[in-house]
């Protein structure tokens, strides 16, 4: 039977901005449990740990007190209305933090809009945004989002800055190189601005703990560098309830939009599958133009914000893409997908599954053989007879190289593969072995006899010769 639940101004805010919620229950311990599923922070909210409703929040079924009658065992009939009230005269049911003589200060440009106003701070202070990683898309999302003054940031990672990521994650400095990005993260952004909070969260987002570390959230930001975790956000976010401001990028290239928000599609509606493994390579091995990140990061927060406002329309249904090269926006829409496992009529997806096994990680299909860098070393040392394919891009070639090796690119190779001896034998590396593994898997196909080398060439610059320069 159709219930509806109705909850005050001062609740919506953990509701999506909801007025009117509609339930089917038969009681309204019941009814309200079903609103908690949806809606995890309104049970934070409203109920004890020990599962009992708090004392500053009366609850009605259509004008009687359901405290005078069976409290949360109060039977409901189809429509009913059941209205949460606050309990205290001319207060609210949730304590909303005030601003500062120093933040009305700092926020003065936002204050003197008419869109924002002291009302509209006061949503961004009382907001929170979980930032999945803290890296090139994480670092200017986290910097704006904490100058626009939201009032509670969580990051969560489990990397160590590197020399390589300066050239992008504008977080981190070059002290901060061989720390924790979260310990370099929180430092930036509390100087930056002191009077938000920022919470860290070291760890790898796993199927075991992004649910709950979601729940803790209003909004979660993908700031992700791989397609596992990118289903993982995407599946929390909607078992949770909570936005996903969705961003990626690639050499040039980026994309932009907003996940899971009512009636709107979920990632998996504009990609059901992800690509085979190898198939797309990460920004390790094609690269990312320094800036794009900025460009992107910075327009997830905007989204975050205007969520968090309420203002503008957000980018749900649309997915906005960059190119850096033609200074150029292409805006596509994407549609919910009825059928979707996630987040479709009949969803499939309950809990969290192995998004490793999903995005086919874990499977071998060919199996190849494969070498270290100190095999290597050895078969040169001697003076084994075998071609060493280099299968990286000319670019990479002109940066670094083991010498004596013979250039194709991957992508030539269906074309060139017939230049090299078919009884030679093929040692085949690139930069980090995993280009060099699919060449091996397709020569091997054309009756070679190919060998990967594990690490590639920078495995090589760390272990064999220091004077092979990393990029």
């Amino acid at each position: 039977m159709s219930i509806e639940i109705r909850l005050p101004t001062a609740l919506r805010a953990f509701a999506d901005k909801q007025e009117k919620i509609s339930v089917d229950a038969k009681t309204v311990g019941d009814a309200l449990e079903q609103l908690f599923s949806k809606h995890e922070r309104l049970r934070q909210q409203l109920m004890s740990p020990e599962g009992k409703l708090r004392s500053f929040v009366n609850v009605y079924v259509n004008d009687d007190d359901a405290r005078d009658q069976q409290g949360l065992s109060t039977p409901v009939k189809d429509g009913d209305t059941i209205l949460i009230v606050p309990a205290i005269a001319g207060g609210s049911a949730v304590a909303e933090a005030e601003l500062t003589k120093a933040e009305l200060a700092r926020y003065h440009r936002h204050l003197i809009m008419p869109e924002i106003g002291a009302e509209g701070q006061k949503k961004m202070k009382n907001a929170s945004v979980l930032c999945v990683g803290a890296g090139g898309l994480g670092s200017p999302l986290a910097l704006y989002l904490a100058a626009a003054g939201v009032g509670r940031i969580g990051i969560v990672d489990f990397d160590v800055v590197d020399e390589s990521n300066l050239q992008r994650q504008i977080i981190h400095d070059t002290p901060s190189i061989g720390t924790s990005k979260l310990v370099s993260a929180k430092k930036r952004l509390l100087a930056l601005n002191p009077f938000i909070s920022v919470e860290t969260h070291e760890m790898r987002l796993t199927s075991a703990n992004a649910v709950e570390l979601f729940k803790q959230y209003d909004i979660i930001a993908d700031g992700t560098d791989n397609f596992a975790t990118r289903y993982l956000v995407n599946d929390a976010c909607v078992l949770t309830g909570k936005p996903n401001a969705y961003g990626s990028i690639f050499r040039f290239e980026g994309q932009l939009s907003v996940f899971g928000l009512k009636d709107g599609p979920c990632y998996r509606c504009l990609y059901p599958e992800p690509p085979p493994p190898g198939l797309v390579p990460n920004c390790a091995e094609a690269g990312v133009l320094g800036v794009l990140p900025g460009v992107i990061g910075t327009m997830q927060a905007i989204e975050a914000l205007k969520l968090i406002l309420g203002i503008g329309r957000p980018l749900s249904g649309r997915l906005m893409l960059y190119d850096a090269l033609e200074q150029s926006w292409r805006t596509l829409k994407v549609k919910r997908n009825p059928a979707c496992p996630a987040c479709g009529e009949n969803p499939t997806i309950k809990a969290p599954i192995d998004y490793e096994a999903f995005c086919g990680l874990k499977e071998k299909p060919v199996s190849i053989p494969e070498i270290t860098v100190q095999d290597l070393k050895a078969k040169l040392d001697k003076k084994e007879k075998f071609i060493l394919l280099d299968v990286r891009e000319p670019h990479e070639y002109e940066i670094a190289k083991i010498e004596g090796s013979t250039l194709i690119p991957l992508g030539k190779l269906p074309e060139r593969f017939g230049e090299l001896d078919k009884g030679a034998v093929l040692i085949v590396h690139c930069k980090m072995g995993g280009r060099s593994a699919n060449a091996v898997r397709f020569l091997r196909e054309k009756g070679y006899d190919a060998t990967n080398v594990a690490g590639g060439i920078n495995a090589w610059s760390e272990s064999i010769d220091p004077s092979v320069p990393q990029y």
